[in-house]
């Protein structure tokens, strides 16, 4: 019995940093992805100029959409946080994380739904002319965000529903003060009986 209760205790002493490290961690790499995602093309256009005729432009996601790498950075506060909030902290930290994943999602679809108004001030600086009059085509990169924006909403559901201890990380620097006091007891008892031997009160 005695081992089976040690057994059964040992995951909420031992494993509540390793979890946290472990959300942490899926939180630095949903940052990454984020990021990565935004950096290919997204949508190519294509537009004529006076000057030099038919001009091909090709718009990154960052440039196109850049709700996405600022989720990116969200997402990077985030895995901060995270690493040094308590219970209810975690609440917001998923409620944040499962927010920047619908932005992600929804960056894609908006350019997905409206490739050639998504692209219009990159067109009319390298063309002159506006993105209804050029030819547009999409990459999968804003299909991917939308897998990766419903990827980075699952995490943030997942972390809101994790289990597991969850102490607030800034309580480790109140254990060297209390480990510091505790040596202290006994000298202050023994100075105390020996002011009494001696008829002094040691209040």
């Amino acid at each position: 019995m005695t081992g089976a209760s040690t057994a059964g205790s040992r995951p909420t002493v031992t494993d509540g940093p390793a979890r946290r490290g472990r959300w942490v961690l899926l939180l630095l790499l949903a940052a990454a992805l984020v990021g990565l995602v935004a950096l290919p093309t997204w949508v190519v256009a294509e537009g004529s100029s006076a000057l030099e005729g038919r001009v091909r432009v090709a718009v990154a996601g960052s440039e196109v959409a850049p709700q996405a790498s600022a989720a990116a950075l969200v997402l990077l506060a985030a895995a901060g946080a995270a690493a040094l909030v308590g219970r209810a902290g975690r609440w917001v930290v998923a409620t944040v994380v499962a927010g920047a994943g619908v932005l992600v999602a929804a960056a894609g679809v908006a350019v997905l739904a409206d490739p050639s108004g998504a692209v219009t001030g990159a067109v009319a600086q390298a063309t002159g002319v506006a993105a209804g009059d050029a030819r547009t085509t999409t990459t999968l990169g804003p299909v991917a965000a939308v897998a990766v924006g419903v990827l980075v909403v699952a995490l943030g559901v997942a972390l809101a529903r994790a289990r597991g201890t969850w102490r607030q990380g800034s309580r480790r620097h109140e254990r060297p003060g209390s480990t510091a006091t505790g040596p202290a007891g006994p000298v202050d008892e023994r100075s105390d009986w020996d002011a009494l031997s001696r008829g002094d009160d040691p209040s």
